[in-house]
């Protein structure tokens, strides 16, 4: 190996950062799957469900994934991304159970206060749902610490009730990374094989990986608006208003969900190794910077995640 091609003093320590939370996923991959007996990983299509699924692939092989994959749709996601879901569960022939807030609509469990409501918050409750009609007994999830105070109090194998509720105070501890799964009928765990990454570290592996991503986390040009300090993109759902000015600007976004409640960044990030550049400038959180709906308090969305909320 040449100058030219050895890999730097940085490079070489992030690869081995890499490797390392790289390895502790996996192995709380493979924890779930020999200690639960229905588990489910939860996939959007997003970037830190691409990444648990990289890392799932590596685990356990493609096509022997050893739980299904589960959606829980608002009804309100883009396009390229539920798309880019179903390519990619197809592509590592896993299995993909898809449910729908609009049938918790329909059943009458979800009632929305006026139909401009954003669907987002009530995907607790099809998500409940799902895990009865399933009998889930593991869910695994892409929440990292670093994205919110309330998640940052998540144990990595989180204990809900058998009302799916959350209690952050009576939390079993972890030392030395030896999980209690033990578990009462009816019960269930969260489990966050990727809480102890940064959205830096999600992008690094992303460019390491090589791992592929709808367009959407890539620049490109799209009708906005500023409201309150957000990029606010004009769709049907999200309408500009009478007294705003609608922009062509280059955008990416940072985290995608429903659309009434994600906005994008300014941008000009074409690559994985763009973003990367850009993550070490930022000082605000993915979150922060792009989500309508985490304009509340630390409170406010704990009392969330008691009720359900992933």
């Amino acid at each position: 190996m040449n100058a030219m091609t050895e890999p730097s003093h940085f490079e070489r320590l992030s690869n081995q950062h890499l490797d390392a939370l790289e390895e502790e996923t996996i192995f709380i991959l493979r924890e779930v799957a020999a200690v639960s007996e229905r588990p489910a990983l939860l996939f959007s299509g997003g970037k830190d469900s691409l990444v648990m699924l990289k890392c799932a692939e590596k685990a356990f092989g493609v096509g022997r994934i050893p739980y299904p994959l589960l959606m829980i749709d608002t009804g309100h996601n883009f396009h390229e991304v539920t798309d880019f879901r179903d390519f990619r569960a197809q592509e590592l022939g896993a299995d993909l159970i898809v449910r729908s807030v609009e049938d918790s609509m329909a059943r009458g469990t979800v009632r929305l206060a006026h139909p401009g409501e954003s669907r987002n918050v009530h995907q607790s409750v099809t998500l409940l749902e799902a895990i009865d009609e399933f009998r889930f007994d593991a869910l695994i999830g892409g929440a990292r610490r670093d994205e919110e105070k309330a998640r940052a109090k998540e144990r990595i194998f989180s204990h809900r009730d058998s009302f799916g509720q959350w209690q952050p105070k009576a939390q079993r501890p972890e030392l030395w990374t030896l999980f209690n799964t033990r578990l009462q009928p009816g019960e269930h765990f969260r489990v966050f094989p990727i809480s102890n990454w940064t959205e830096l570290d999600v992008w690094q592996y992303i460019e390491r990986e090589k791992i592929a991503l709808p367009s959407l986390y890539y620049t490109h040009k799209r009708d906005v608006v500023e409201r309150k300090g957000l990029l606010v993109p004009v769709t049907e759902l999200t309408p500009a208003k009478a007294d705003e000015t609608v922009q062509s600007r280059d955008v990416r976004f940072r985290t995608v969900g429903d659309i009434t409640c994600t906005c994008p960044v300014e941008s000009l990030a074409a690559t994985a190794a763009d973003i990367v550049i850009e993550t070490l400038a930022a000082d605000v959180s993915e979150r922060g910077a792009t989500r309508m709906d985490d304009k509340t308090s630390e409170a406010s969305m704990e009392k969330r995640k008691k009720d359900g909320y992933f």
